[in-house]
């Protein structure tokens, strides 16, 4: 590694510190030495990386039982940010609370949408708690460590709990043990982007003419070339009814038949831009 290698590679995370942003991001950079810069939203997120605040930006995409995060859609299309990376974190959702506290004395639990989305069975069983949303996972365990909260919990990370002294009252609290977050490595540097060398992976976005099978003609062409499709997902383009936007991952072998398969599927579609050309990410355990 050279000494602009070894540098300190700002990454900002959406969510607090002991996010599972910050775990996904320590886990992709594990043999680099990284600092977390925090932000709210996505939209802070990427506009950390536009101004420069931070060198990469990593991104929640999608969730193995919640679905897409559709908005981050927009908000990659619309930037400058390409996609030089992915890993997907196994996630293990956790209640915790000021340490002393059971379950029983809980009111109120805080957390994310997708967090509560993915932990609802659990609180079945616990009528007496009122599920609220928040920004954030470990936003909301800094907020009861800062105020002392009694008779609040939260749905967190064990390195969330462990960094804001709070206790784990149940764990693995997901209905499906078979959960997993897709997360995306964002730069708008052309360096980091010459820097992926042999790709295996690609993610497009194109929209298509108002036309009987333009979407089934474009598969086939992705098909014939090898191309071995990961990901489609539609969203609608505002101001034009019942038009959509596509968003297609793949992966490939040959990277000269990929060449091909994007010249050939170009007369089809308005609008192609690729958003991301990076390795297939590797699969972690918190």
């Amino acid at each position: 590694m050279t000494a602009k290698d070894s540098k300190v590679k700002k990454v900002v995370i959406q969510g607090g510190y002991g996010a599972f942003h910050e775990i996904a991001a320590k886990h992709f950079f594990k043999d680099e030495t990284i600092e977390i810069i925090p932000a709210v939203t996505f939209r802070e997120l990427f506009q950390s990386v536009k101004n420069q605040k931070a060198d990469l930006g990593i991104m929640a995409i999608e969730n193995s039982l919640a679905g897409s995060i559709l908005p981050n859609y927009s908000l990659l299309l619309e930037s400058k940010a390409r996609i030089i990376g992915e890993i997907y974190l196994r996630i293990k959702q956790n209640l915790i609370a000021l340490p002393g506290q059971k379950i029983s004395d809980l009111k109120e639990v805080y957390s994310h949408p997708m967090a509560i989305l993915q932990c609802q069975q659990f609180f079945d069983r616990y009528a007496h708690i009122k599920l609220i949303e928040s920004a954030d996972t470990a936003l909301s365990a800094q907020e009861i460590a800062g105020k002392k909260l009694k008779g609040v919990g939260a749905i967190a990370s064990k390195l969330a709990a462990k960094m804001f002294g709070l206790e784990v009252l149940a764990e693995g609290i997901e209905t499906n043990k078979n959960n997993y977050t897709r997360f995306l490595i964002l730069s708008e540097n052309p360096q980091d982007i010459k820097k992926i060398k042999d790709p295996d992976k690609v993610s497009i976005s194109f929209d298509l003419s108002h036309k009987i099978g333009s979407l089934s003609k474009v598969l086939s062409i992705l098909s014939y070339y090898g191309m071995n499709l990961t990901k489609i997902q539609s969203m609608p383009i505002i101001g034009r009814g019942w038009e959509y936007q596509f968003y297609v991952d793949f992966t490939f072998e040959d990277e000269q038949m990929y060449r091909r398969a994007l010249q050939a599927i170009q007369p089809f579609c308005s609008q192609l831009v690729i958003l991301g050309e990076y390795h297939k990410g590797r699969t972690v355990m918190e």
